[in-house]
């Protein structure tokens, strides 16, 4: 079997000592950038490699010209999956400690990005891995070389020309997945500027998780994404986020709920806002159709 969205701990558990399955461990903190590595070094799933977001999964970052996690070089992907032991025949697993809001559900996106689908982020990720009693090891280990072969999937990604082409365009709809408050403008502390991209639906990729870091139910998800979709087919849909990453997030919950593949505009609003001549909207009162309509939803 095959898996492309979401594992459970008891089928990972099965598997971790299968060679051609390769475990990786995304743990990271924007706030502290070497977090992630020394807790896997304290302990990990047996077996599992390390990524770091910035060195890893992310090219070099350009202020003011880039976003602050823009996509890694494909040629320097490719070898970098080939050190992990990956080719075309492993099945990959990430896993980090925020249920997969941050450097799995990237993971998962820019491996099929770069032309791998078997891929899937732990469900719950690594907490739920100690709850469930599995084994830790603190043993650094490294998996054979294998030959990755990139292909690229373009249309995959939207540029920020392309957003700009299509903000004003019934046929597309863009969907930002930061917290409702960074949305609208508030309590910004990670960009420079405050706002969203106008036009843009509210759909904070938290909402996807249930209180204790699960993913919700398909249906749930299902439900969750028509709504704020309408009658738009997925692959209009383009989302965004601070830098790219968990807007990843929205995509993975968005494909497990078998409502297919979105874009995703992987400069977001961090590379937005290093032009000036693109435009930002905020407000206090700022609110999408999305959220007026879960706020009716709520009432019913």
């Amino acid at each position: 079997m095959t898996y492309t969205t979401l594992i459970s701990v008891s089928a990972l558990f099965r598997h971790i000592t299968n060679p051609d399955w390769a475990i990786i461990d995304c743990r990271f903190s924007l706030d502290d950038t070497e977090c992630g590595h020394r807790d896997h070094l304290q302990a990990h799933i047996p077996g599992a490699v390390y990524a770091h977001l910035n060195e890893d999964l992310s090219g070099r970052a350009v202020p003011g010209k880039t976003g602050r996690h823009p996509l890694p070089v494909p040629k320097t992907f490719a070898q970098t999956l080939s050190n992990w032991g990956i080719d075309d025949t492993v099945q990959v697993v990430a896993y980090d400690n925020k249920g997969g809001a941050m450097a799995a559900a990237r993971l998962w996106w820019v491996l099929r990005w770069a032309g791998h689908h078997a891929v899937a982020v732990l469900n719950g990720g690594w907490s739920t891995w100690l709850k469930h009693n599995c084994p830790v090891t603190s043993s650094v280990k490294t998996r054979a070389q294998k030959n990755f072969i990139s292909r690229i999937q373009n249309d995959f990604v939207l540029r920020s020309e392309d957003v700009v082409k299509i903000l004003h365009d019934q046929n597309f709809r863009l969907i930002d997945s930061r917290s409702a408050d960074r949305y609208r403008g508030e309590n910004e502390t990670v960009d420079p500027v405050a706002g969203h991209i106008p036009g843009a639906l509210s759909v904070p990729f938290a909402g996807n998780l249930d209180a204790d870091g699960l993913f919700l139910s398909r249906r749930d998800l299902k439900t969750r994404f028509r709504l704020a979709l309408g009658d738009m087919p997925p692959e209009r849909a383009v989302f965004y986020c601070g830098s790219g990453v968990t807007a990843a997030h929205n995509l993975l919950a968005l494909k497990h709920a078998g409502l297919g593949d979105a874009r995703l505009y992987a400069g977001s609003w961090s590379e937005w806002i290093t032009n000036p001549d693109n435009p930002v909207t905020s407000g206090s009162k700022c609110k999408s159709q999305y959220e007026r309509d879960v706020y009716k939803a709520q009432q019913t």
